[in-house]
């Protein structure tokens, strides 16, 4: 008769062991996809930005942009034409491959440019470089991460010598 009562009491005990180690293995299986789609998108967004240094170092003739630092948009065409063909490529590639885009990417594109050989002009062996800052949307557990922790910012940067 002492083994029917205990066996009573702990009737609802394996339901309650399964809430919270259920609870802990979504939390850990979600975290893991999370962290798998940031990083999906930091590898994207290093692509994004390559691509964009890419079309910057062509040879272009001239008017080319004067050296110093360029903030661009997504959703701004830049005055340059060719800031302007780097943000294109930057933006058309980020939103062709990001998960986490829902939508136009709300991304800063820094281009500067470095005189190597100083001669007043951008032409081959002088350095441009391509900075882009992608504010991570989160997707699986936007709420809880968020409190914890803010946005994540997925930076990439890109320095190439021109053709």
């Amino acid at each position: 008769m002492n083994i029917g009562r205990s066996l009573r009491r702990q009737k609802g005990s394996e339901l309650v062991e399964f809430a919270i180690s259920a609870a802990l293995l979504f939390l850990l299986l979600f975290g893991i996809i999370e962290f798998s789609v940031a990083l999906f998108d930091k590898s994207t967004m290093t692509n994004a930005t390559r691509e964009g240094a890419r079309s910057g170092i062509l040879f272009r003739p001239d008017p080319r942009p004067d050296f110093g630092t360029y903030t661009l948009q997504c959703d701004t065409d830049a005055v340059n034409p060719e800031n302007d063909a780097i943000r294109v490529a930057v933006c058309d590639y980020a939103e062709q491959f990001l998960l986490s885009l829902g939508g136009p990417a709300d991304m800063t594109i820094e281009v500067q440019r470095f005189d190597r050989n100083v001669n007043g002009s951008f032409d081959a062996g002088d350095d441009l470089t391509v900075n882009v800052n992608y504010p991570y949307q989160y997707l699986v557990l936007p709420g809880f991460i968020e409190s914890l922790g803010g946005v994540l910012d997925i930076t990439s940067t890109i320095v190439m010598r021109a053709e």
